[in-house]
């Protein structure tokens, strides 16, 4: 008998126990779908005074830093989930001097109104491909981070003369599923960024710059995207000693990115 009663209260702890860990996970579940957009976006404000533009969207209007030049070819820049692009600005023009440069303040970022969503960031690069198309003939595409994922679509479905993605994944939904395994993430998520599953779709040379110690954008993610591509069109350059933040840095970095739009 008290070998009994040892056991039942053992099931009952365990019972217990196991309902606990079910309600974490369902908490977890509801805090993913409720709280995912702003763990994926992290507006910033503008903290460079350079010169931008105003362009109005569909439900918004976005704050555009610009390098202008006329008739000159044109490098679309999209950044980081937590990037102030004005800040990349100075560096892409000493880089590029000849070409005409817009970086876009995704929406809720810099001067831009309304809230980031993945619809909303590819109907965006799509107003600013289609105004910039009106002055520059030649147009070349830089995607960074969540930025990759923006370029890459765009790259999809318009005529672009170049594309470099740097720190780029095959999804963000395979991103999250690494970082949080032990959530439901393929039910959950809303912005996926598949960007593998447009990349057979772009022909301009494509230039893939991979961080070497990349913890965030793991080494299988860029992989598995650079093999969707056809044959061909992606190469890859892996940027020595450097982590996911700190690649724009380095000057393998900078000869590969002037390199992938030559």
């Amino acid at each position: 008998m008290p070998t009994m009663r040892i056991l039942r209260a053992l099931r009952l702890t365990l019972l217990r126990a196991a309902a606990g860990l079910a309600l974490l996970h369902l908490a977890g579940c509801s805090d993913m779908d409720a709280w995912q957009r702003s763990m994926l976006y992290h507006p910033q404000p503008t903290r460079q005074a350079v010169p931008s533009l105003t362009l109005p969207v569909d439900g918004a209007s976005l704050q555009v830093s610009v390098q202008a030049r006329p008739g000159a070819p044109a490098v679309l820049y999209f950044g980081g989930n937590a990037e102030d692009v004005s800040g990349s600005l100075p560096q892409l023009a000493r880089l590029f001097p000849d070409h005409a440069l817009y970086l876009m303040h995704y929406r809720g970022f810099g001067q831009s109104t309304g809230q980031p969503s993945e619809p909303a960031l590819h109907a965006d690069a799509r107003a600013l491909y289609q105004h910039v198309r009106r002055e520059h003939p030649e147009i070349k595409l830089i995607g960074r981070s969540l930025g990759s994922g923006v370029a890459a679509r765009l790259a999809s479905e318009q005529a672009v003369a170049r594309l470099a993605l740097v720190t780029p994944f095959d999804s963000i939904e395979n991103v999250a599923v690494e970082h949080y395994p032990w959530l439901p993430v393929r039910w959950l998520i809303r912005d996926r960024f598949d960007s593998a599953a447009v990349a057979g779709r772009i022909s301009a040379p494509t230039t893939l710059i991979a961080a070497e110690h990349d913890t965030l954008i793991r080494p299988e993610r860029t992989a598995q995207l650079a093999a969707r591509f056809q044959p061909g069109v992606a190469r890859t350059v892996v940027v020595p000693d450097v982590g996911h933040n700190d690649i724009g840095f380095h000057p393998v970095y900078e000869r590969a990115l002037v390199a992938a739009l030559r």
